[in-house]
């Protein structure tokens, strides 16, 4: 392939100059980035490079995973170690990056030191308790090259793997994925192998390849951040998959919700036809693709595979019985293979680097790194990446820094809408498919939602509800009415009007929708009631039974009331933003309930 090789002896060539000879700056202008002001940093160093104060190389790049720590910029001198500082402000951006190239570093707000040294009073970043038990695998190059320039992709080793599954042939790809051990990362953990080899054996004249990018897990941006700041890894992924399959139509499902994300894939999308990467005869090897960009509109039933395979084709996004399974029969009547994005960029890895290296982490059964939102009443939240089989504990209080305002851990949530609650009295069980599976939850694509000591589980179990249920398309009575029901207990529970009996109504409704809704969402809805009911039940007798909230968080419960000793000084009074406090001065005041 000697196009492709002259293609990466050129970037590799301007990577060395680039990163040997330049200065860099880099500024974290992903979406979470570009939340905090990313763009107002990225502007201030922009007019000093134009203005000549500044003399470097300003690159945009994607997000390290830090998103409590955002704005970042990261200066990175020829020759020395470079420095990662957070909470960033525009008005500082240019002053910092002269300090640290004229003189000592400043050591306020400096997150670590990349590479393999540090300095004084700077640690390593790598070293730091955040980034010190993850392993970045698929999140190697977010937050360190230009997402949309492809020569930094082909100068880190991008599209190498796609050389390599070229010269194997789709039954060794297959079989390399199989040793691997590559389970589907979008929620079930379905073998890889298993699923392509269905669609592979298949019998028809076409196939398809559909990348699932439409992330709607409330919390979860896992998708989002690697598209954002690696959109290659995924390009290059599908194009394996695809030769893998025989699959000449590709489609990615994407959000309109994420045009950042959308931006970034038709840039890759561009690049990768201009380099003979898409097209007809791909790298001379006989191979046709083309991808196309297919936009959702947020509906949280099209990450279910049928329902995802309506929407595409242009009808409404409802789930269809199975079977036939769609690696038989999917898109157009034809076999339709739909992966993960992060699914999807670990197959270039895995035929870049091979098996062993990929079965290097995890666990017996689930092999590989994941990456994972942490989120939720946790010091350091963001994007992490971490060998599977990681505890809970390591997760909240080693990456995470433990609870905001060093308050009690109560429990996670795990799988978003479909998953389910683990207590503090588990947190040592491994993050992995079985693990979490056995504890009454799923790994689902990798959300957890960290709770305190001020979270009402029964609160919390109605908060999801009230998702599923306005997401549930309606198609069958379990989930359509099944989930109204039990919201309706749940929100009657939480406003002091529950009723003996209604925690045994809430577990046979379960049951009920969980045998009988015809999809995923409706399978697993109610899973967040019969993870708390499990670990929290005492929280809803005393609801029920005791017309009390022990997390003090549910306002039907709470009534406020003033002291025999008040002297009716009136500070309360002037204070009170519901005008309920009643009293004339040095006379003992009252408050109107009803208020």
């Amino acid at each position: 392939m000697p196009q492709l090789t002259e293609v990466r002896n050129s970037a590799e060539a301007e990577w060395r100059t680039l990163t040997g000879e330049r200065l860099r700056v880099l500024v974290g202008n992903a979406t979470c980035g570009r939340s905090a002001g990313s763009e107002k940093v990225l502007a201030a160093v922009h007019k000093a490079v134009d203005d000549g104060a500044l003399d470097c190389e300003l690159l945009e790049v994607g997000c390290i995973g830090l998103c409590y720590a955002e704005p970042l910029l990261c200066i990175m001198q020829p020759g020395k170690p470079g420095i990662c500082y957070g909470n960033v402000l525009a008005g500082d951006a240019v002053q910092l990056i002269q300090e640290v190239t004229t003189g000592t570093p400043p050591a306020k707000d400096c997150l670590g030191t990349i590479g393999a040294e540090a300095l004084a009073d700077i640690p390593r970043l790598y070293d730091t308790p955040v980034l010190q038990p993850q392993v970045r695998r698929t999140l190697e190059r977010c937050g360190f090259i230009d997402p949309t320039n492809i020569h930094h992709y082909f100068a880190t080793g991008g599209y190498q793997g796609l050389e390599r599954a070229l010269d194997l042939g789709p039954d060794q790809i297959i079989e390399e994925v199989k040793q691997a051990g590559l389970r589907g990362r979008g929620g079930a953990g379905f073998p890889t192998w298993r699923k392509w080899q269905f669609c592979r054996s298949a019998d028809s004249d076409r196939k398809y390849l559909i990348c699932n990018a439409d992330e709607g897990d409330p919390g979860a941006f896992m998708n989002r951040a690697l598209i954002e700041g690696d959109p290659h890894a995924l390009i290059e992924g599908m194009i394996i998959s695809a030769y893998t399959l025989g699959a000449q139509t590709a489609y990615i499902y994407c959000r309109a919700e994420y045009p950042l994300a959308l931006e970034r894939l038709r840039l890759a999308i561009r690049q990768a036809g201009e380099h003979g990467l898409l097209g007809e005869n791909i790298l001379g090897s006989g191979f046709n693709l083309n991808i196309i960009i297919k936009e959702g509109a947020g509906a949280f039933v099209c990450g279910e595979e049928t329902a995802l395979i309506k929407s595409i084709a242009g009808d409404r996004g409802m789930p269809k019985p199975r079977p036939p399974f769609p690696a038989i029969s999917g898109l157009h009547g034809k076999p339709t293979i739909i992966n993960n994005v992060e699914t999807l960029a670990y197959v270039g890895l895995i035929l870049r680097q091979g098996a062993d290296w990929y079965r290097e982490y995890g666990t017996e059964q689930s092999k590989g790194t994941k990456t994972i939102a942490l989120v939720g009443k946790v010091k350091h939240t963001g994007l992490v990446e971490v060998p599977l089989g990681i505890s809970i504990r390591e997760l909240v209080f080693g990456i995470g820094g433990g609870i905001v305002g060093d308050r009690q851990f109560k429990a996670v949530q795990t799988g978003g809408p479909s998953g389910g609650c683990i207590p503090a009295r588990l947190m040592d069980i491994p993050v992995d498919y079985d693990s979490l599976a056995q504890a009454g939850t799923i790994m689902g694509s990798g959300g957890v939602v960290v709770m305190d000591e001020d979270t009402c589980m029964v609160d919390f179990a109605r908060f999801f509800l009230d998702f599923a249920e306005k997401e549930s398309c309606g198609e069958c009575v379990p989930c359509r009415l099944g989930t109204r029901q039990l919201l309706t207990i749940l929100t009657d529970i939480t406003e002091g009007r529950g009723r003996p009996g209604d925690i045994e109504k809430l577990e046979q409704l379960a049951a009920g929708i969980k045998t009988g809704s015809l999809c995923g969402l409706g399978q697993t809805a109610p899973n967040p009631v019969l993870s708390t009911l499990r670990y929290f039940r005492e929280e809803y007798e005393a609801h029920i039974h005791d017309a009390s909230c022990p997390a003090r968080k549910c306002k039907a419960f709470i009534t406020y009331h003033i002291l025999d000793s008040c002297v009716g000084c009136g500070l309360c009074k002037r204070n009170c933003s519901s005008n309920a406090i009643i009293g004339d001065q040095k006379h003992k005041h009252y408050i109107d309930q009803d208020l």
